[in-house]
């Protein structure tokens, strides 16, 4: 799991000609060049990927290639149930995604908004490995 934060940060650190800036960034790119795990996703955390990605300035084109990207590679998740998402209750399309999926991780810059005892995923941040249980699942045949 990715939560937003991570997202555009690691998008601001890809602009221009420059390399890779930012721990954000060099997660994502790790992400795109190795297959390192599998990114889950629902509608809901798509949705909020583009508006947030939008409301930062970010151009059209390259939302549009960060959407197909995930619609192509990652796995969505449909979650069955709510859950109350404390202290940020914004943050709950990622909880009830991260635990309908068996999320291994959730990897964010807002370690606060996901409290580890509350949640079944590892919480980290995208300088840190991914935790040693994580499984690579991959997206075969699915739309």
């Amino acid at each position: 799991m990715v939560d937003t934060s991570v997202l555009v940060a690691g998008i601001a650190g890809f602009k221009g000609d420059t390399p890779t800036t930012n721990p954000s960034a060099e997660f994502l790119r790790t992400w795109i060049e190795r297959d390192t795990f599998t990114w889950l996703i629902s509608a809901a955390i798509l949705d909020e990927y583009v508006e947030v990605l939008r409301r930062c300035g970010v151009r059209r084109s390259v939302v549009g290639k960060v959407v197909n990207l995930l619609r192509e590679t990652a796995e969505m998740i449909t979650p069955s149930r709510s859950i109350d998402a404390q202290p940020d209750p914004d943050d709950a399309p990622f909880w009830e995604c991260a635990e309908a999926g068996v999320a291994d991780f959730i990897v964010t810059l807002n370690r606060t908004d996901f409290p580890q005892g509350r949640l079944t995923a590892k919480v980290i941040e995208p300088d840190e490995a991914l935790p040693s249980s994580t499984t690579r699942r991959r997206k075969v045949g699915r739309r």
